[in-house]
């Protein structure tokens, strides 16, 4: 039986991306062989890895003058890899911290012996804000502006798009890519983990204007290398193959379903309806000022939280699992990507409703 994943990653990915895998696991193409036990390098997987860069390129609207690279390490692997391809020992970068993920690729800018200026850091609210628009000024000299537009942790989004002037700007999507459309020339660099919106984990997406290419350090190893990376397809080493392949079949997916604008629609929906509720229960609160409600992770408290465990517990007996809130946050949070239709969402507050009823 499936259930109403609300993992926050690897999360729930579309039924008809996993069962069209499932239909050609044991013979991809006529070859006899699954998809992951052709060689990278032959032709028929070369060709499956072009075209889902085409397809991620057409429905990203990616301009010309960047490069995909499809990377292994997840978005984590970045935090270290880009400080290594962008700068010089000593260059400043400049952050906004907003959360979790934000101070761990701070904290390996730092280990990469660079000056790092927080323009924002939003431990006031305990991370329940976003900086507001034009608060933060960006030092022209910075060598690049990281952000992070979505916190899984905290559920924290931003609502706008920093400006940076000439300097890169630098953005961890891993929770975000997919959801929506953006405008991808405003960025020097976009990186993603895949196991939100994109596939399974092992894969990560980085998406790379080109003039910012060739400038790593000599240390960087080839592997995190975007200019040796690009130079060979992606395929300087073995990539995340079967990452590739699904995430083909997920892009299929959005495709036929109207693309990024259809993708907007339906998770504006999922989550007004969700916030909507938690707002009117009486009961059930969410700690994110409105302003910065994630689309796509959604923590809420309960009025007693010695029930929390209770919560979790029956609503995986009803289908709906995976709603611990992070181990350091607490509460419960619900993952409504992409693949979570709005009838999971309704099933979820369905539940609510009822745990309510029975103990608030």
């Amino acid at each position: 039986m499936r259930v109403y994943n609300f993992s926050a990653g690897p999360a729930m990915l579309p039924l008809e991306a996993l069962e069209a895998a499932r239909s050609e696991l044991t013979d991809w193409q006529g070859s006899g062989m699954s998809v992951m036990e052709v060689s990278h390098r032959g032709k028929a997987f070369v060709e499956c890895a072009a075209q889902t860069e085409a397809l991620l390129r057409e429905l990203m609207g990616i301009p010309e003058n960047y490069t995909v690279l499809f990377l292994q390490g997840g978005a984590s692997g970045q935090f270290d890899a880009i400080p290594l391809n962008l700068t010089a020992d000593g260059d400043t970068v400049d952050f906004l911290n907003t959360g979790q993920w934000s101070a761990k690729a701070i904290k390996a800018a730092r280990k990469a012996g660079l000056t790092v200026d927080v323009l924002a850091d939003e431990a006031g609210s305990r991370y329940t804000t976003t900086p507001a628009e034009g608060s933060f000024t960006v030092d022209p000299a910075a060598a690049y502006l990281h952000y992070t537009p979505n916190e899984t942790i905290g559920g924290v989004e931003f609502g706008y798009v920093p400006e940076s002037g000439d300097v890169p700007l630098v953005a961890d999507m891993s929770s975000t890519i997919l959801s929506r459309p953006i405008d991808v020339s405003r960025y020097g660099l976009i990186y993603a983990g895949a196991q939100k919106n994109m596939g399974p984990s092992g894969l990560c997406v980085v998406i790379v204007r080109n003039d910012l290419l060739g400038r790593a350090r000599p240390s960087t190893p080839s592997i995190w290398n975007y200019a040796e990376m690009a130079a060979s397809d992606s395929m300087l080493n073995t990539p995340p193959t079967f990452g590739i392949y699904l995430l083909g079949k997920i892009l299929t997916w959005v495709k036929e379903s109207g693309g990024l604008p259809a993708m907007a629609e339906r998770n504006s929906a999922k989550a007004e309806a969700l916030y909507g509720y938690i707002d009117g229960s009486g009961y059930y609160s969410n700690p994110v000022a409105k302003d910065s409600r994630s689309w796509m992770n959604v923590p809420f408290l309960q009025a007693n939280p010695e029930l929390d465990k209770t919560f979790v517990a029956e609503a995986s007996e009803a289908g709906l699992t995976t709603l611990a809130g992070h181990r350091s946050v607490g509460g419960m949070r619900a993952s409504i990507y992409n693949a979570m239709p709005l009838a999971g969402v309704q099933a979820l507050i369905d539940f609510m409703t009822d745990f309510q009823r029975r103990n608030g």
